[in-house]
């Protein structure tokens, strides 16, 4: 087994999910605790962000991000049905968690800005700030159904994977 996924990256992970999950519930239940929430899920990203520059190789936006053509490419070939298993990230999941952090920012900056002088009950913002947030559902049901078709074709258990770190070791056709 290779570990790929360290121990923060995994622990940012799953806070992130659990921040997201209160954050949707405190917008109807416990509102009080919302803003804080959103506070939380602000540090986490920052952290992600920072650990995507000075972590561990696997952690590193510079080693899992591809460029356009290298990213439409892999998408033609799960779409054939012949993509290479990644060790780390594949093309699609990188942009995928690229996505999930931009609209994290977004939702977390449009939350602040509400909560300011200038901006307090803005319709804009709140209409943004509640768009963002469908937004970050969408992409998170597409992340996880991206999971668990990677997961169905290339025999692995990518969740799993995200919780204990590891992953079978690469092979001749993998790509690490």
């Amino acid at each position: 087994m290779a570990r790929v996924w360290d121990v923060p990256v995994r622990v940012l992970h799953w806070a992130v999910v659990v921040s997201v999950a209160l954050g949707w519930a405190t917008t109807f239940w416990l509102g009080r605790w919302h803003e804080a929430v959103g506070s939380a899920g602000l540090g986490l990203l920052v952290a992600r962000i920072v650990w995507g520059f000075v972590g561990s190789p696997y952690a590193r936006f510079a080693r899992f991000v591809r460029g356009g053509r290298a990213t439409w490419g892999y998408a033609r070939l799960v779409r054939a049905g012949r993509e290479p298993r990644y060790l780390g990230h594949n093309p699609l999941g990188a942009w995928m968690v690229l996505a999930l952090l931009a609209c994290l920012a977004g939702i977390a900056l449009t939350g602040w800005l509400y909560t300011t002088d200038f901006l307090w009950g803005d319709e804009t913002v709140e209409r943004i700030h509640r768009g963002l947030a469908w937004t970050i559902v969408v992409l998170a049901v597409v992340h996880v159904a991206g999971v668990v078709v990677a997961s169905v074709r290339h025999r692995e258990n990518l969740i799993g994977a995200m919780v204990h770190g590891d992953k079978r070791e690469a092979t001749g056709s993998d790509i690490e």
